[in-house]
């Protein structure tokens, strides 16, 4: 045979790539090809004449009879029957059989065509394999998932735990912190600046704000991270905000003896914002580069515009940031060496504050620095807002300067300490107070003192606060009283559950005198 030419038909079928084979309708077999006769190891004449099913094993000999015979007289064809053929040694060979019913003339014959399954079991069982992989694969992922899920429901469960015991921590730290704030005022009013005690006092004053802000840093941090914190934002003049902070660090400047250099504009930096927040961010600054400076350094503050963005930016001579760590400075918890290391360790929350602060006002902050021992850089920027049109409120300092109007206050407070205080402080300036230790007796003392206002402690031993300012209000005497929730417990929630229960006004232990007394002159005459 030259190339081109096509081999003959017999030798096609003697040579097929697989096993043909030829039967009457009954099973006699008429013709084998070479290929089958080889798997088989026979020679084509022992296997004419035979019966077809004495090549199969007892099982494919059953089947034959019971499945194949039925199907081929039915439909005339049978598919991808797998049995096991006999060797010529009583060796079983897998095989895949096709089976197809002709009709030649007067004569019926099933013609086989045999295939090899040996190979194909190998694929089966590599499927097999494959198959069992991906399940379990499949299941690990699942198994994964649901792993993550948990840990995500426990991270959940963490987080609100944490949020709840920062806020207890911190009524529970305002608690003690209130009638020593008290006690301060009094004597503050009973030896004036000129008096041999305004140190020591200075001192405690100093230490007490120090210890206060601690407190609110910690939840006004939380309030940010569970989104609880709301801006009260109004037309403000910046330079009056970063003079405010500055005020309030000079004391550390002094005490470090830290050199300040301030630049600001002559012109108002006008932003929409909240201003005792941005005080916060400015102070926090101020403190940080005071901390983190080794004595007699040098700081620089400074207030610009520039396009559209007001900047502040408060630059120190002190220990630096290492360029690994600028990238987590304002992370939460954040401290560039062990509180050990350092005697000005905080908490590492400052900074983390502070971003969360800026970016609630539409700003950005950067950290900068040349490196360990080169000093640091903070920038903060904040959009700008359209010119004030309207004169300047009066401010709460003002108020307070044109006189105070005495008036009787009720103090229900089941913390002695803090109730005693404080009636001493409103004596002092004036003011006719009685005090309760529970709810009932509050109620009692109410209804017979008449006062024009009621400081309401929250957490009270028989009934809560929010429950004796409903009854207050439900009372005829009741409807004109200035109710004030005076509590630990300062988180956005409390603050709706005080206004639900009547009250007019909120504020957090330790009470700052100053929004106190703002209140008082709100009273009518």
């Amino acid at each position: 045979m030259t190339e081109g030419t096509l081999p003959s038909p017999d030798l096609l079928y003697e040579q097929a790539a697989c096993g043909l084979l030829a039967t009457t309708a009954s099973g006699i077999i008429l013709r084998v090809n070479a290929t089958l006769c080889r798997w088989l190891n026979y020679n084509c004449d022992d296997l004419l004449g035979r019966k077809v099913e004495d090549l199969f094993a007892m099982g494919g000999k059953v089947f034959h009879q019971t499945h194949c015979m039925p199907l081929l007289q039915i439909q005339g064809s049978v598919a991808e029957v797998q049995l096991d053929l006999l060797q010529q040694d009583g060796t079983r060979l897998p095989m895949l059989i096709n089976i197809v019913r002709r009709h030649h003339g007067n004569m019926t014959v099933d013609e086989f065509a045999m295939f090899m399954a040996t190979d194909r079991r190998s694929y089966e069982r590599e499927l097999l394999v494959a198959r069992r992989s991906a399940e379990a694969a499949l299941d690990a992922r699942l198994d994964a998932e649901a792993q993550l899920h948990r840990i995500n429901q426990q991270l959940s469960l963490d987080d609100r735990r944490k949020n709840e015991f920062l806020a207890t921590l911190a009524h529970e730290l305002r608690n003690p912190l209130a009638p020593m704030r008290n006690v301060i005022e009094s004597l503050k009013h009973q030896f004036p600046g000129a008096s041999p005690h305004a140190r020591t006092l200075g001192v405690l004053e100093r230490q007490l704000s120090h210890l206060t802000h601690l407190v609110e840093d910690l939840m006004e941090t939380s309030r940010i991270t569970q989104g609880l914190l709301e801006l009260r934002c109004q037309r403000i003049d910046l330079t009056g905000v970063v003079q405010s902070a500055l005020d309030d660090s000079q004391c550390l400047f002094r005490d470090a003896g830290h050199t300040i250099e301030v630049d600001l504009p002559d012109v108002a930096v006008l932003i929409s914002a909240d201003a005792m927040r941005l005080v916060q961010v400015v102070s926090n600054l101020l403190t940080n580069a005071a901390k983190y400076t080794p004595r007699g350094g040098h700081i620089r503050l400074c207030l610009r515009q520039q396009d559209a963005d007001a900047i502040i930016s408060v630059h120190d001579n002190g220990i630096g940031i290492p360029a690994e760590a600028l990238s987590s400075i304002f992370d939460i918890f954040s401290q560039l060496a062990p509180a050990l290391e350092r005697s000005q360790g905080g908490l590492g929350i400052g900074l983390a504050l502070v971003r969360g602060l800026v970016a609630l006002h539409g700003g950005s902050i950067e950290a900068t620095s040349a490196g360990v021992g080169m000093g640091s850089e903070f920038v903060v920027r904040l959009p700008l807002a359209a010119p004030l049109t309207s004169a300047p409120a009066v401010t709460t300092q003002a108020a307070l300067e044109s006189g105070v109007r005495p008036c009787r206050i009720l103090v229900i407070d089941d913390n002695t300490d803090s109730a005693e205080s404080m009636l001493m402080v409103l004596e002092l300036f004036g003011h006719q107070g009685r005090t309760a230790p529970d709810g009932n007796t509050g109620l009692q003392v109410a209804a017979d003192f008449m006062p024009q206002m009621v400081l309401l402690d929250i957490g009270l031993p028989d009934i809560n606060g929010y429950e004796v300012a409903r009854r207050i209000r439900a009372a005829p005497w009741g409807h004109g009283m200035f109710i004030i929730a005076a509590t630990g417990w300062g988180q956005a929630t409390d603050k709706q559950l005080a206004q639900d229960a009547g009250c007019d006004a909120h504020l957090t232990k330790p009470i700052d005198f100053t929004k106190l007394q703002a209140l008082i002159q709100q009273l009518p005459g």
